[in-house]
């Protein structure tokens, strides 16, 4: 009896937002812990100076990378040996498995290289090792699908060198993830290191001097303004003329 494939398509699985990991949140959390940490260090004046990458995070790094270029190698050979146009099956399900195949290359040629690089310019960067990781735990869905496709359809050889490939790409996958756990560990440490520095600081600083008010006794007095006198109008004269006096002797 052939195995049973996933009803849901996973072509576009690489190229999709992912749900939010536990893992990513932990991530997010000491990030932002750290960077308020840092704005308190800064306002109290400690010197903050990231320390060095040790020797032994790099070479562990480098030595992850190269085993994972090689995985990338040897999947991309052998994913374009398939002949899956021959499979004994249905033309929806070879449709299916060319565009996971298709969306498997565009990654190890495109984005996969994009990361790797930010990884070797910033190798204890947190954000770019989990951003790897879910990119390998993406590619690993996608491939997982493929050969088991492969075996249920395709010759002997194509299932084991796909089975080797995916064998590969899990044991990258799983070291990046103890690397991340080990990053987040060391991050902490230096985390709870600069609230030790924080704290110390800020107990040691006195606080700021009262403010004072000088009240000087001999400053002389502002003179009173003078108010200001408005003149009076002028008395409105009658428009009658005044009529002459009677002469005298006459009646009045």
């Amino acid at each position: 009896m052939l195995p049973t494939l996933r009803n849901v398509s996973k072509i576009s699985i690489l190229n999709l937002k992912r749900p939010v990991h536990p893992m990513n949140l932990n991530l997010t959390l000491t990030s932002i812990a750290f960077f308020s940490l840092v704005c308190s260090a800064w306002s109290l004046q400690i010197q903050v100076v990231p320390p060095p990458v040790p020797y032994a995070s790099v070479s562990e790094l480098n030595g992850i990378i190269g085993q994972l270029e090689q995985t990338s190698e040897a999947t991309q050979a052998d994913l374009s040996k398939l002949r899956i146009e021959r499979w004994k099956t249905d033309s929806g399900t070879k449709k299916q498995t060319l565009g996971n195949v298709d969306s498997i290359k565009r990654n190890l040629q495109g984005a996969l290289p994009e990361i790797v690089t930010q990884l070797r310019n910033s190798p204890e960067d947190l954000t770019a090792s989990f951003k790897i990781y879910r990119n390998l735990d993406a590619l690993y869905d996608v491939l997982g699908n493929v050969t088991e496709s492969a075996g249920a359809f395709g010759s002997k050889d194509e299932f084991q060198s796909l089975s080797n490939d995916l064998s590969a790409l899990e044991r990258s996958r799983h070291s990046f993830a103890q690397r991340m756990e080990s990053l987040t560990t060391s991050k902490e440490a230096e985390l709870n290191q600069l609230r030790t520095q924080v704290k110390t600081l800020q107990a040691a600083t006195p606080p700021p001097p009262p403010k004072k008010i000088v009240v000087d006794d001999n400053e002389p007095k502002k003179p009173a303004p003078k108010k200001k006198t408005i003149p009076r109008p002028p008395a409105k004269q009658s428009d009658t003329p005044a009529q002459p006096a009677p002469p005298s002797g006459q009646p009045k």
